[in-house]
């Protein structure tokens, strides 16, 4: 970037985390243009917390920090400038009030992403941040001393600053603008990328739903439940919970939080095997004797409902494990409803998961998210190889990523 303009930034992607490295960026006095490809920002953001945003989460910071697995040293350092209670310092800076939910997770008071957003944005304006939205970016000049953009009616216009930072989202939700059209634009320029893959993602089951099944429970939740995963490979997961039945599988909350052991056993084994507490409060003993007790002229269905509460969504399970011959044996059905087995086979496509593992990988640049490949250019958020469940921890972490970065690109010009 050998002719940009000394103390300026361009910031691509609209997001959280772009957002946030303009903020910290325009604290810094460095001037900041923020480009989007869609008409208005924060769209996946507005779209995440349109059932209550779940800002973060209140746990404390040693098990915080573990639910970025493989990634916790390098995240932890993120956080060390962002961490969940400065995310809700920084929001009440910003007029909009926190609680903590009754899971520990973190919402505003409204429980909607848009009042927030609106003051940000408000913020970000009235400080001198300058907003271009339909541009999409292309990459670079052929020289590299500019950033090329197709504006909404296919003109290309260029653009040129001290620093940019890169905060293009991964594969997940591309109508909302996470196209991950950016990853052969850095590995043309020699940045190393891992694959994207889909993070907090559904799974589909095998042999699959039968049509009756999935018509009549598909949307529907299973609750509550406890899903236990022993992998082949020492890969562990046990936790009580709720899921959703989809058409062809299961996702939801209970499947996100363990969706990146399970797609990696996929991937390692061709599929993950799981089995399901359909009664995490009783007793296998318990459950034995209920499903052994006689139930004279009573349907077996009938005995379950009355001795056992089994009806609706877990009957039908039942019903697709087990044949006709045991679903009337008391024994097979007791050991059922304590460890119904399902069989994973794939991952549910990235552009439906909630998030994205891969991207940019972390090796590729140094630790305030600068690229080595490219001296000046910064990335951050969800384009970045790493990944966390939901609950506040990915939002917390990316907005983080963005603090960093920005605050790093801001430095960098006073070098």
């Amino acid at each position: 970037m050998s002719q940009s303009p000394p103390r300026s930034a361009l910031v691509i992607g609209g997001g959280p985390a772009g957002l946030m490295a303009a903020e910290r960026l325009r604290a810094a006095g460095v001037a900041v243009d923020v480009y989007d490809a869609k008409p208005s920002v924060g769209r996946k953001f507005l779209l995440a917390g349109k059932g209550g945003l779940n800002l973060t989460h209140s746990e404390e910071a040693a098990p915080f920090r573990s639910r970025f697995a493989e990634r916790s040293a390098e995240v932890g350092r993120w956080l060390d400038r962002l961490d969940g209670p400065g995310l809700r310092a920084w929001a009440a800076d910003l007029g909009v009030e926190t609680f903590v939910g009754s899971s520990g997770r973190v919402f505003p008071k409204e429980m909607k992403a848009a009042p927030l957003l609106r003051a940000w944005l408000q913020r970000l304006r009235a400080s001198g941040v300058r907003f271009h939205m339909r541009r999409r970016w292309l990459g670079w000049t052929e020289d590299g001393s500019a950033l090329q953009f197709e504006g909404e009616d296919g003109d290309v216009e260029q653009a040129a600053a001290g620093v940019v930072v890169l905060a293009l989202g991964g594969a997940s939700w591309p109508q909302l603008g996470s196209d991950a059209a950016w990853v052969p634009l850095l590995q043309a320029r020699g940045v190393e990328i891992a694959l994207l893959r889909a993070a907090n993602c559904g799974f589909d089951v095998k042999p699959g739903w039968t049509p009756f099944f999935a018509e009549r429970f598909a949307g529907q939740p299973v609750k509550p439940v406890a899903l236990h995963f022993e992998g082949r490979s020492g890969r562990r997961f046990q936790r009580q919970g709720e899921f959703v039945i989809t058409v062809s599988g299961i996702e939801g909350s209970l499947i996100y939080a363990a969706s990146s052991l399970m797609r990696e056993e996929i991937a390692e084994f061709g599929e993950a095997r799981i089995s399901l507490d359909l009664l995490p409060g009783r007793t296998a003993d318990f459950v034995a004797a209920e499903c052994a007790r006689g139930r004279g002229t009573r349907s077996m269905s009938t005995h379950l409902k009355s001795r056992l509460g089994i009806e609706g969504l877990k009957a039908g399970l039942l019903h697709e494990l087990l044949s006709k011959d045991e679903y009337h044996d008391p024994a097979v059905v007791a050991r059922t409803l304590k460890a119904a087995p399902l069989r994973l086979v794939r991952a549910r496509p990235v552009a439906e998961a909630i998030s994205t593992a891969g991207g940019v990988k972390l090796e590729a640049m140094d630790e305030g998210l600068q690229l080595k490949a490219l001296p000046g250019v910064f990335c951050a958020g969800e384009m970045l190889d790493w990944e966390a469940p939901t609950g506040g921890y990915l939002l917390t972490a990316s907005m983080a990523s963005g603090w960093v970065a920005g605050e790093a690109a801001a430095q960098s010009l006073h070098a």
